[in-house]
């Protein structure tokens, strides 16, 4: 069915409803001119064939609620098949020829110039109104590819935040022919895909798919004379240093997204996206665990049994004193709130301090005389009773 016909056949009358018939009132009527003029109730009578057709013609499009708004728009927009001209028209009222419109005719009598749509004819508009076989010539704009990076952090950058030079490569308007692909900076559209940079192929069942145009890679531009640079591609790889903010917190193989700093649209088309890959030196004595950093103390025996005040290390700040239980055994972790890395919100997690009881290698007379005391006033406990009544009862 060709575009004419859609805008001029009177689809309604054809199934006898009016134009605000509900969709209810469109299935009966089409059932019921069916069943009358349908080819097996009508042998050999060639009107009823030709009116089942017209029948079925118009319930395939006001039957589906796209097609029939795509319809109306379109008979409301260009009044049932003709343009009417005003008082000041040759002749008063009359009706343009609506097959030089779609047919894109240049010529400049009445049709050409009252029309008032030159060389383009109407096919531009329906392409646009509810693609159907438009021929418009318009090149579409293209967004510019995505760019991967990676940057190395220190540890403490990584909490706090940091902002780092970047060196991207990424594909850009060539310069040798300003992104056309052409020495003289004349390409031509694409005939193929009439611009659009893509084709679409059907899969039964009324479906299609769009799929970018072979001829022109997608760009719906061919060079007349390739660009020797960019050999007809209007792209070139370019290169350039950013300075790019990467937020607080980020934690090591993160992947970061940044709208917008990707390679550079073509013909308008927005930029792409910069994914930027984080990787996070190990620092010498703090870790990490989410938004918890963690220090390892070590503490010396009558620390961890009598208890006290311990010092801990933030990072990047002054210390903090932790107060030590008596009795602290190895291992057991402690927590500074407020002291670890920033979170989203700019709040903090915390710092968690794992205690490690040390055992001094040398031992001075004092010392040693002391702990021989400390041994004999705790000969009845045994430290590994416990252990081995578990282990019995296991």
């Amino acid at each position: 069915m060709s575009t004419k016909d859609f805008v001029e056949k009177d689809y309604y009358k054809v199934l006898g409803v009016p134009k605000d018939a509900t969709d209810a009132e469109i299935k009966k009527a089409y059932r019921k001119l069916a069943r009358e003029f349908h080819p097996d109730a009508n042998k050999g009578d060639d009107k009823a064939e030709e009116r089942f057709k017209e029948i079925s013609e118009a319930n395939d499009i006001l039957g589906d609620s796209k097609k029939r708004k795509e319809y109306d728009e379109a008979r409301a927009l260009f009044g049932n098949g003709g343009f009417r001209a005003g008082p000041g028209g040759a002749g008063g009222n009359f009706n343009f020829d609506l097959g030089d419109l779609f047919g894109g005719t240049q010529g400049g009598g009445a049709g050409g110039g009252a029309g008032g749509f030159g060389g383009g004819g109407l096919g531009d508009v329906f392409g646009g109104l509810f693609n159907r076989g438009g021929t418009g010539t318009r090149v579409q704009p293209r967004r510019g590819q995505d760019i991967e990076s990676e940057v190395t952090l220190s540890f403490i950058e990584a909490v706090e935040g940091a902002t780092v030079p970047l060196r991207m490569s990424s594909q850009a308007p060539c310069k040798a022919c300003s992104g056309t692909g052409d020495k003289n900076g004349t390409p031509r559209v694409c005939p193929t895909c009439l611009g659009t940079g893509q084709v679409s192929r059907g899969t039964g069942g009324g479906f299609s798919l769009t799929d970018p145009c072979v001829d022109c890679k997608g760009r719906g531009l061919i060079a007349q004379d390739p660009c020797d640079v960019c050999k007809g591609s209007g792209r070139a790889k370019s290169s350039r240093t950013m300075q790019v903010r990467i937020p607080a917190g980020v934690s090591d193989s993160q992947r970061i997204r940044l709208r917008g700093k990707g390679g550079p649209g073509e013909r308008g088309g927005p930029a792409g996206d910069l994914y930027v890959v984080v990787h996070v030196d190990a620092h010498p004595v703090f870790g990490r665990k989410g938004d918890n950093l963690t220090v390892t103390v070590p503490v010396d025996f009558t620390e961890a049994a009598l208890g006290g005040e311990v010092k801990v290390p933030t990072l990047g700040g002054p210390p903090v004193t932790l107060k030590l239980p008596a009795g602290t055994p190895n291992g057991r972790t402690m927590r500074a709130r407020g002291k670890g890395a920033v979170r989203k919100d700019g709040t903090r997690g915390d710092l968690l301090v794992t205690v490690e009881v040390t055992v001094p290698k040398d031992l001075s007379t004092e010392a040693r005389d002391a702990l021989e005391a400390y041994r004999k006033a705790t000969a009845g406990h045994d430290p590994r009773a416990e252990l081995f009544q578990a282990a019995k009862g296991a």
